[in-house]
């Protein structure tokens, strides 16, 4: 089948449908972040920027702590109890996730009191580091929440509904305030704005799902899950996303330890600008995970290998093009957000590549997660962040930002290459362009 015939069949097929979809809301989302970024970084100081980039990494480590893995476990369980003619559970377990990310959240806040400013602050090599972070615990709660809350939605089979709030509302209320404040002239209260606009999003999104699981379809025959059940089956899946959101966050991170926040800022637009080229492998993940976990649970190989397959060419054929118009006018582009960002464009290169790299290996992740296989991908994501934060205890001190952008992108090689032939030879599928 030559290259037409595919996309021919592709432009048929209900995946590319939903995907496309899904893609038109991420590319909305994106382009919102764009502005948002552009705003952000032509009226804020770099340092006030970067300061706002370091929480929103601590955000995303502390956050993904406390989550505990439900945000992915609840879209395993709605293919599993469809598959059972039991989706009424879904109900019970989505109450009994709220009550262990309140736990977990509280837990966090203990520690958090009961660490000392200075031990946070020499860790960071920053006197604000401890304020910024005792921010981010207050608020964690409501940032855990509403990641529940927009799988929730997906498992709800809402899809569009959740991706509006994944990409649309999460930014939103924050760029409003963001506004506001530089109309006011209170630039200082940046990331006090940025935080409590989460509880906007858990107290929407709570409403929404109340509303919808209190329909028939959900009133229907249950089979009641324990606590230690769902702690058992999304724990793995909290310490994959943890580590994932560490390698996403711990470049950013060391290079507030060994840089200044004004090159924090410089290199997270890059990073930001590189994430926009996973939005077609993201697309199609979202459309097809609880497609995975049901064929998987019912055996049924046989569909389940042309939907990877299928899968595979369509995420290259959504990213390629991006990766490619992002590294031809990335000098350019950079230099939208202001003359100074412009010296990020080589460690934007490097990151592009890592992400090209990405998309060849396709949803292998979720196909992981989907399938049992979560133990084995915890573990390839840890020794990838190991690697990770190796290579950029060793490179960043050295080479700055490239030393931090060759460090997310190799370690991003070497994990997925090891995870994707671990699978291969396991279950002789193809989770990989082929």
């Amino acid at each position: 089948m030559n290259f037409n015939n595919i996309v021919a069949k592709f432009l048929k097929s209900d995946l590319m449908g939903r995907s496309l979809k899904v893609l038109i809301i991420k590319i909305s989302g994106v382009l919102l972040l764009f502005l948002l970024s552009l705003f952000l970084t032509n009226y804020y100081s770099p340092k006030v920027v970067g300061q706002f980039d370091f929480v929103r990494s601590v955000l995303m480590i502390i956050g993904g702590l406390s989550i505990l893995g439900t945000n992915q476990s609840i879209i395993y369980y709605s293919g599993f109890f469809k598959s059972q003619n039991t989706i009424g559970s879904l109900k019970k377990t989505y109450f009994k996730m709220l009550a262990l990310i309140v736990l977990v959240s509280c837990v966090v806040l203990l520690l958090n009191l009961l660490t000392p400013d200075k031990i946070i602050n020499n860790l960071f090599n920053k006197e604000e580091a401890a304020f910024l972070v005792d921010k981010v615990v207050y608020t964690i709660s409501l940032y855990a929440v509403t990641f529940l809350n927009i799988d929730m939605l997906r498992a709800m089979n809402k899809t569009i509904l959740s991706e509006l709030f994944r990409n649309i509302f999460r930014y939103t209320p924050f760029f409003i305030l963001a506004i506001y404040l530089v109309y006011t002239s209170n630039e200082a209260y940046l990331i006090n704005a940025y935080l409590l606009s989460f509880s906007c999003l858990a107290i929407a999104s709570f409403i929404l799902i109340y509303l919808n699981i209190s329909k028939p379809e959900f009133q229907t025959k249950t089979s009641e899950l324990t606590y230690k059940q769902i702690f058992l089956k999304s724990y793995p899946m909290a310490i994959s996303a943890l580590s994932y959101f560490l390698m996403q966050s711990v470049d950013i991170l060391l290079l507030a330890k060994y840089s200044t926040f004004e090159q924090v800022a410089y290199y997270a637009v890059a990073v930001k600008l590189a994430t926009i080229t996973s939005l077609g492998l993201l697309s199609v993940n979202i459309i097809i995970a609880p497609k995975i976990a049901e064929m998987y649970t019912n055996g049924n190989n046989e569909k389940l290998k042309p939907l990877l397959r299928n899968s595979n060419r369509l995420i290259l054929i959504l990213s390629f093009p991006v990766i490619a118009l992002l590294a031809f006018f990335s000098d350019w582009i950079l230099n939208l957000f202001g003359n100074d960002y412009v010296v990020a464009q080589s460690a934007l290169l490097i990151l592009l590549f890592g992400q090209f790299f990405n998309s060849l290996c396709g949803p292998l992740g979720v196909y992981m997660n989907m399938t049992g296989k979560q133990n084995k991908l915890q573990r390839m994501l840890i020794f990838g962040l190991l690697l990770n934060v190796i290579l950029n205890i060793i490179f960043i001190p050295k080479y700055g930002m490239i030393g931090a952008a060759s460090s997310t992108a190799l370690s991003m090689i070497v994990w997925k290459s090891m995870a994707t032939i671990i699978t291969y030879r396991q279950d002789k599928v193809k989770t990989f362009i082929s």
